[in-house]
């Protein structure tokens, strides 16, 4: 159970490094490794205005994990919410003590054996 929360609010970034269309390096908790072929963003003249296209991205996906944990019943729809109520009802009475049954002729004994029946009849078990 502790592994599922704690897999469920695990957030975390995949971060990808592509020069052109090859994949260069991925990583998950850390930054993706370059090629080493970036462009330098500054410009050291302001009369040139030609820019050449770098080759090379970057992709990044995030995954969030939940912030939340306890979830309230008014989130829930009334289909939920019957099924939660019939769910709780029925195990809780799982738990629930029977009386013990009394039996009546617990205190009677058995009648006593004048002839035995089965060897008068000549039945056997076999």
């Amino acid at each position: 159970m502790a592994l599922l929360v704690f897999l469920s609010t695990l957030s975390f970034t995949l971060e990808s490094h592509y020069c052109g269309d090859i994949l260069i390096d991925t990583s998950i908790f850390k930054h993706a490794k370059t090629c080493g072929m970036e462009m330098n963003q500054t410009r050291t003249s302001s009369d040139c205005d030609i820019a050449k296209k770098d080759c090379c991205n970057d992709k990044q996906i995030v995954v969030d994990g939940q912030d939340e944990l306890k979830i309230s019943l008014e989130k829930l729809t009334l289909e939920q919410q019957v099924f939660v109520v019939g769910f709780l009802y029925s195990y809780s009475n799982l738990f629930v003590l029977e009386e013990s049954k009394s039996i009546p002729f617990d205190s009677y004994s058995p009648p006593l054996i004048v002839r035995n029946i089965l060897i008068l009849d000549e039945v056997f078990l076999i």
